[in-house]
């Protein structure tokens, strides 16, 4: 057999998102949802229900990789975020591909609706995508909260990560998390501080999960930083 060519190149997939409002039909705030790794769209909304209550646009966005692992229904799928082959150039490659994946859906929606300020929310594996989307996304994003994942400060200079200072950051944890361990968001939570941020971490008596104090505290969060009630 001769090989006559052999390369590369790029496909597209088609991902599904949803947007809709709660409350008044005035300019309000827009909070973006990013799921865990292996969740989809339907049952993170049923997750987040209490930032419903936000009179606010909510915009829930599908992971672009399906994950088949451990499926037993079709329809069912769970999805992610980025690969992951263990190499950090590859990573960080995956996540700034996912981000620009991710602006492009929110300057699409920005042409039909009057945003005053957006939060992007991230569970786990969607809190590495979130928290990498609001950084190297910074004039775009006023909140992050980063719910049982990691900021990979890494991936960003000191000089990038002060432009992006003007975000409020809110990180909540698991004490007993043997998935990403809490000393580790700790640390970069720190670092946040010390580069100007108003970033702050609430750990809590459980593992890698999502539990409704984590929840609670999230909505509280924003209602401190002039998110409304219904």
């Amino acid at each position: 057999m001769d090989v006559l060519i052999s390369g590369k190149t790029s496909f597209k997939v088609e991902v599904p998102y949803k947007l809709f409002h709660t409350g008044r039909s005035i300019p309000k705030p827009l909070i973006i949802y990013l799921h865990g790794y292996g969740q989809n769209i339907a049952n993170f909304e049923e997750q987040m229900k209490p930032f419903l209550e936000l009179e606010a646009y909510h915009l829930f966005i599908q992971g672009p990789y399906a994950d088949l692992a451990n499926i037993k229904k079709r329809g069912k799928w769970g999805f992610a975020w980025y690969l992951y082959n263990g190499k950090q150039g590859s990573f960080i490659k995956s996540l700034e591909y996912t981000s620009e994946f991710i602006q492009g859906i929110i300057d699409n929606i920005l042409n039909y609706i009057n945003v005053t300020r957006i939060c992007v929310i991230g569970y786990s594996m969607g809190a590495y995508q979130a928290g990498y989307f609001a950084v190297s996304r910074w004039k775009h994003v006023n909140e992050l909260i980063l719910m049982s994942g990691r900021l990979k400060t890494e991936a960003f200079s000191n000089k990038k990560l002060k432009k992006a200072n003007h975000i409020n950051v809110l990180a909540t944890h698991g004490q007993k998390d043997d998935v990403i361990d809490l000393k580790a968001q700790q640390k970069e939570i720190e670092l946040l501080k010390n580069s100007g941020f108003n970033a702050n971490i609430v750990s809590f008596d459980a593992g890698h999960k999502l539990t409704p104090k984590m929840i609670e505290t999230g909505v509280s969060f924003l209602q401190k930083v002039s998110y409304k009630k219904i």
